[in-house]
């Protein structure tokens, strides 16, 4: 049995996911990993030792989302944080060429999966009487930009639904927050996007230090060790050589 409050993070596999995860069993949580890459998985859980439990899962698979709260349940501590990070994006073409699959993609990932794994722990969340949602959002979800249709759809329709949920949850005991990168360099969310290598390394050519997976891990901390009765809305995040999507300084 865990003796420690449990923290469940999506898409632990890599990047965000995996720093959060990191950063979460420092700060004195029992944290499942879950993600679909089990191997990646094992590994990370290895890494942190005895305060991380692996559980592999698809956020775009009802059996395999209610696999994960049983999995959790079965712990047996208080369920008081859910970070919701699981996402991606797939492509960069104008809306007159965007592949619909790629839209139906990101759709699915970014606002059903954090839907699902939402609607399967919040009764966990409010049982524990000292629940927080985190889910990490993208500076996508207030701002579009040519090229980004299919992701900038989908990150706000995900604000959206974290919006929404924070005025339904009002005056029960679970904190709903959102936190919104702009420039993360990691090792994948670029290359998985474009598909290139080159073209993943252009994306943060010249820019003086690009955020990285720690910077947002660490927010992600903050935000869920205040104070239950403070809420943190929305937190935008960005490199100082980001000004905002379209303004970024680059030295070439």
């Amino acid at each position: 049995m865990v003796q420690k409050n449990i923290a469940v993070v999506t898409g632990a596999s890599s990047g965000i996911g995996a720093a959060s995860a990191r950063r979460l069993a420092a700060e004195g949580f029992h944290v499942v990993a879950a993600a679909r890459r089990a191997d990646r998985l094992d590994a990370l859980v290895a890494e942190i030792g005895a305060d991380a439990t692996a559980v592999a899962c698809d956020v775009t698979a009802d059996d395999s989302v209610a696999a994960l709260a049983a999995a959790v349940r079965a712990l047996g501590a208080p369920v008081t944080l859910l970070v919701n990070n699981a996402g991606g994006a797939r492509g960069a073409d104008p809306v007159e060429a965007g592949a619909v699959a790629d839209w139906q993609w990101m759709y699915e990932v970014n606002v059903l999966g954090t839907l699902r794994v939402t609607q399967a722990l919040l009764p966990d969340l409010e049982c524990s009487g000292a629940g927080t949602i985190v889910t990490v959002g993208s500076t996508a979800a207030f701002t579009v930009y040519e090229g980004g249709a299919g992701y900038t759809a989908a990150k706000h329709a995900e604000t959206a639904l974290v919006g929404t949920l924070r005025l339904e949850l009002a005056g029960r005991p679970v904190r709903v927050v959102e936190i919104d990168p702009g420039m993360v360099r990691t090792d994948e969310f670029a290359l998985n996007r474009l598909g290139d290598q080159a073209k993943a390394d252009a994306v943060y050519a010249g820019v003086r230090h690009p955020l990285v997976a720690d910077d947002i891990a660490d927010c992600v901390a903050w935000v869920a060790t205040r104070p239950h009765h403070v809420n943190v809305d929305r937190l935008v995040v960005r490199p100082i050589a980001q000004a905002a999507q379209h303004k970024v300084a680059r030295d070439l």
